[in-house]
């Protein structure tokens, strides 16, 4: 049995530099979401083995800021953009234990898939997702107020 844990990226920018949505970058609130995301999961003894993000500015500088309490580097996976039911269990299959740091609508549909739960992925939160071969059970959903009250 493995872990697969989801992240959705902090705050972010309306828009980026190139007004774009791809070089969205983090506000400040993000950034200590991110953190606080972080470091809740090493408190709470949910360090993962890897850690894939997504390209997206947002979501990359996320997983950097969470990885500074869970030790790592994030590793850039484009497939993180769109994320879907079948990539989410060839990811979990990557350790004992893998975050990925992504989007919405993505990871509440990717919980869905895996799950049949229906829930509200908000900004900084984690769902953690018990998954054995293709059967998967929705373990927790933590939300940025919880992470940021066991961070402490």
């Amino acid at each position: 049995m493995s872990e697969l844990l989801l992240l959705r990226h902090g705050t972010a920018e309306d828009r980026g530099p190139s007004g774009g949505d791809a070089d969205r970058d983090l506000v400040a609130k993000g950034e200590a979401q991110a953190r606080a995301a972080g470091v809740a999961l090493a408190a709470l003894g949910l360090t993962p083995d890897v850690v894939l993000a997504s390209p997206k500015v947002r979501a990359w500088r996320t997983a950097l800021l969470a990885c500074e309490a869970l030790g790592g580097a994030p590793v850039e996976h484009p497939a993180v953009v769109g994320l879907d039911r079948d990539e989410a269990l060839l990811a979990a299959g990557l350790g004992d234990r893998v975050l990925v740091v992504g989007h919405e609508p993505d990871l509440s549909q990717t919980v869905h898939d895996l799950t049949g739960a229906r829930i509200r992925m908000r900004k900084a939160a984690v769902a953690v997702i018990a998954v054995q071969g293709s059967r998967a059970e929705l373990r927790a959903l933590l939300g940025p107020d919880v992470l940021s009250r066991v961070r402490g």
